[in-house]
């Protein structure tokens, strides 16, 4: 038997409704922000994501699905949404809307090849924001107050939001040496990424799962000691205006962002449910400075943060938040016999066609299953079609929630419709 491949899952229907709340929500809260949908293909480039998330990264080096396509180009399953929306946004000189900054959502099928773990998938679903254009602390503000609208809208209130200041160019290119001078007599004793890691990217020693419990990660040197005035002045009116909003928010100085263009605001919200799991991260962001430069683009600036709908799902799961289930179809139509089952087939098409929703029996059981049926279906209104109904061409419209019925004409759609309406 072929079986699902390892580090999928299957969403079957008795829990897609939950996907669909959460789509439907996260739509329209962004959409409230003023944030417009943009959609980039699932695969690209595979040159976009080495320079646009970091030749040194485990994304690129480990997880990413890369293939060869027929004409021997290099592509890649997009492991995440920033740079196929940068590389949009150059592409369409997106630089020269008038509205500015450009602010943009999307949400969309992910695809790392990683260990398997809770909430975590080989293909997982991912919505996130961006911010592209301007510079601003209220920008950076704005995201994070959508951030928490998110989640808080749900129900959720096990949450931590933790923020820093990583400076920007100058900030950041001191505190690297810093970080160098502190772990290079000791780099011998760390893993053989982390040895690779500060020549490339010392900041990403911070965030090494296999070293984070080090000694000298724990005592490393603090990035704020090393922000100029200038990104100390920046991340101050960051903080003033999350206190203006009454956004609660913890400063955690060892919060860092590894890739080489992300400056000043870095974030992450963090779930302290009991029962989360060992991994408390639910969503993560930051300001990137130097992205567009870097895919060739405009000096232009942004700030964004994503989040993965299976972590949400299991922060919903961990609070005992259970989200609202869909009602029950309209109509249920039973039959009594051959005929009749074919003037229920014509009845359901036009009444479907006028919106309403209704199903029928198919497996020509008899009536007391086929009203289990309606019952399991949710059906808010039943009608039982049989040799009288037919040569009468009227039938009793039952409301199932009251037991009340009503004689209507087979023929009359627009009747039908409006008592299914009214009750």
């Amino acid at each position: 038997m072929i079986q699902i491949p390892r580090g999928t899952q299957d969403i079957l229907p008795k829990d897609t409704y939950k996907w669909q709340y959460i789509e439907n929500r996260l739509h329209s809260i962004a959409q409230n922000y003023n944030y417009k949908e943009i959609r980039t293909p699932v695969f690209e480039s595979t040159e976009l994501f080495v320079r646009g998330v970091g030749g040194s990264t485990d994304i690129v080096n480990k997880e990413m699905y890369t293939f060869k396509d027929k004409g021997d180009r290099s592509m890649t399953l997009k492991p995440e949404g920033t740079a196929p929306v940068v590389r949009s946004y150059i592409e369409n000189k997106m630089q020269h809307d008038v509205n500015q900054p450009v602010k943009v959502y999307y949400q969309a099928p992910m695809f790392r090849y990683e260990r398997r773990q809770k909430g975590r998938y080989r293909q997982f679903v991912q919505f996130g924001i961006e911010a592209i254009g301007v510079e601003d602390p209220l920008i950076d503000v704005e995201v994070l107050s959508m951030l928490m609208h998110i989640y808080q809208s749900f129900g959720l209130r096990n949450l931590k939001l933790h923020i820093n200041s990583i400076g920007d160019q100058h900030s950041r290119a001191a505190y690297n040496q810093a970080l160098v001078d502190h772990f290079r007599p000791s780099i011998h004793e760390f893993c053989s990424d982390c040895q690779v890691r500060i020549d490339t990217n010392p900041m990403r020693i911070l965030d090494c799962k296999k070293d984070r419990d080090h000694p000298l990660v724990q005592n490393a040197p603090v990035i704020y000691d090393y922000l100029n005035d200038e990104s100390k002045a920046y991340f101050e009116e960051v903080k003033q205006n999350l206190d203006a909003l009454d956004i609660p928010y913890e400063v955690d100085y060892n919060l860092v962002r590894g890739l080489d263009y992300y400056t000043h605001t870095a974030f992450e919200l963090m779930s302290d449910a009991e029962g989360f799991g060992a991994i408390t991260t639910l969503c993560g962001g930051g300001r990137y400075n130097g992205l567009l430069e870097l895919l060739d683009g405009p000096s232009e600036t942004g700030i964004g943060f994503a989040l993965s709908i299976e972590r949400l799902l299991l922060a919903l799961e961990a609070e005992g938040i259970e989200l609202p289930e869909p009602e029950g179809i309209d109509l249920y139509i039973c039959t009594l016999d051959q005929s009749a089952s074919t003037a229920a087939g014509r009845l359901v098409h036009k009444l479907r066609t006028e919106g309403v929703s209704c199903d029928m029996d198919y497996k020509h059981r008899k009536l007391k299953a086929q009203m289990k049926d309606a019952d399991r279906k949710g059906a808010a209104h039943t009608i039982v079609i049989g040799e009288t109904e037919l040569a009468s061409g009227e039938a009793e419209l039952k409301n199932m929630a009251t037991g009340e019925s009503e004689k209507i004409s087979l023929d009359d759609i627009a009747e039908i419709r409006t008592i299914i309406e009214e009750k």
